[in-house]
């Protein structure tokens, strides 16, 4: 157990999901009090109880259920709220951009994006509170490595990374830093579902990511802030 983690609380969106909940295992085993926001009931299986972790019904798509879950984040004076990762998000195949309707590819932008946004957009005033934090969203290798068919979802995940670099410009001073990650495709059962005949190769481990976010979070990162780091899993 990581001793500079105790007492302190993380805000994991999406920590019910594939990856999310090793994730929010990892902080648990790092002394972390955990706040897990939910919306799909089947998920809650794959965490198990511990004292340390508050799961929490919420949309958050709307602000004002996002609200409700950071009040909770923030509730206890003896774990101040310093850390987010943002985790929800999804991807999509599709044609070609000419192929691609509108509406499929503004789905995945506000998938990507809005739970991101409106989840940090909460937070930060509760980090600057406690004199600093850090903030971890996911974006992705194939935002800066395009692969056709998949427009929309290069674009949302080449904005995930905008928004965490004006972040981390924005809130430099204020010692809130704010990073993030570019795994590969991610071995999760969702994606090994989609791709039944993939050999995985080179696919990245949720246990591999939720150790880099882990050290994101941790005061171990203290001087890294606007980093994009590669999670490229095992060839």
């Amino acid at each position: 157990m990581s001793r500079i983690d105790m007492g302190r609380t993380a805000l994991v969106t999406g920590g019910t999901g594939g990856l999310g909940c090793a994730v929010t295992e990892r902080l648990l085993r790092d002394g972390w009090r955990v706040v897990v926001p939910w919306i799909v009931e089947a998920e809650l299986a794959r965490v198990a109880s511990h004292p340390r972790l508050e799961l929490v019904e919420a949309d958050l798509f709307d602000a004002e259920a996002v609200a409700g879950v950071v009040r909770t984040a923030a509730a206890d004076p003896d774990a101040p709220l310093t850390a987010v990762a943002n985790l929800v998000g999804g991807f999509a195949m599709g044609g070609r951009l000419h192929e691609t309707p509108v509406d499929d590819f503004e789905r995945l932008l506000r998938l990507n994006l809005r739970p991101t946004y409106l989840v940090t957009q909460a937070v930060l005033p509760h980090l600057l509170s406690a004199g600093g934090g850090s903030i971890v969203a996911v974006s992705a290798r194939s935002a800066f490595s395009p692969f056709a068919g998949a427009s929309a979802y290069v674009t949302a995940k080449a904005a995930v990374w905008a928004l965490v670099s004006s972040l981390a410009v924005e809130y430099r001073e204020d010692g809130v830093r704010a990073n993030a990650l570019l795994p590969s495709v991610i071995d999760t059962p969702g994606n090994r579902q989609d791709q039944p005949t993939s050999t995985r190769a080179g696919w990245a481990s949720p246990e591999s990511i939720a150790d880099a976010v882990a050290f994101l979070l941790s005061d171990d990162a203290r001087s890294i802030t606007g980093a994009q780091v590669p999670v490229p899993g095992v060839s």
